[in-house]
């Protein structure tokens, strides 16, 4: 990672690949997020909906390397975001474009990445101080319609499309201009073994690996 003032875009130079922990337990925490960091993954996000995923996102941000970026999924109230930073997380991501909870994340100086689904909300949640836009959900946004919305969004604009992404479906986005994806059952669920997440972690990054050796 580069030095001086750290930007959203530098977590994702190496390997662009989030980790979505939905469902992970505190006393799961620390061995599954260094599992994860020691595949490559620069970028971890427990979403609020999971058991205490405050007390998860505490343990990740105080134990895993400096270089891992942590923060919160399913992020829908302003408040929830105050939340995260007293924590000590450091990204929100969201499954909408709600402008308050952009605005607070940015109040707070924590990334955010929201999900949108349609070009208005795209940039809208840009106008609103979005480091990037997570399209979601991906199943129901085929590679087709993300190179058509590159034809329009601002050229720095971070895409990131999230949901249903596999190891062999990366590469028909990647070709319509995205940045990087959101990972979530096909990298991690509840009741996987550390041995499998691990598997599963690396064959995510072999395959973005590939893609760009390609």
């Amino acid at each position: 990672m580069r030095k001086g003032a750290v930007v959203f875009r530098d977590y994702l130079t190496e390997l662009p690949l989030i980790a979505i922990l939905r469902g992970l337990k505190p006393d799961e925490a620390e061995t599954v997020g260094l599992v994860l960091a020691e595949a490559g993954f620069r970028i971890i996000e427990v979403p609020l909906n999971s058991p205490d995923p405050f007390r998860s996102i505490e343990i990740l941000a105080k134990k895993l390397p400096a270089e891992v970026l942590v923060g919160a999924g399913t992020v829908l109230e302003p408040a929830m975001v105050d939340g995260v930073h007293d924590v000590g997380g450091k990204l929100i991501v969201m499954p909408h474009a709600d402008p308050e909870v952009i605005r607070r994340a940015k109040e707070q100086r924590l990334y955010c990445t929201p999900g949108v689904a349609t070009p208005t909300e795209a940039f809208a949640a840009l106008k609103a101080g979005a480091d990037a836009i997570k399209i979601f959900p991906a199943e129901a946004i085929p590679p087709a319609v993300v190179k058509a919305w590159r034809a329009v969004l601002p050229r720095e604009t971070l895409v990131l499309p999230v949901g249903g992404i596999k190891p062999d479906t990366m590469k028909g986005y990647v070709d319509a201009g995205a940045n990087g994806f959101g990972l979530g059952s096909a990298l991690f669920s509840p009741g996987l073994s550390v041995e499998e997440i691990g598997r599963n972690a690396r064959a995510f990054a072999s395959a973005w690996r590939d893609l760009r050796r390609g």
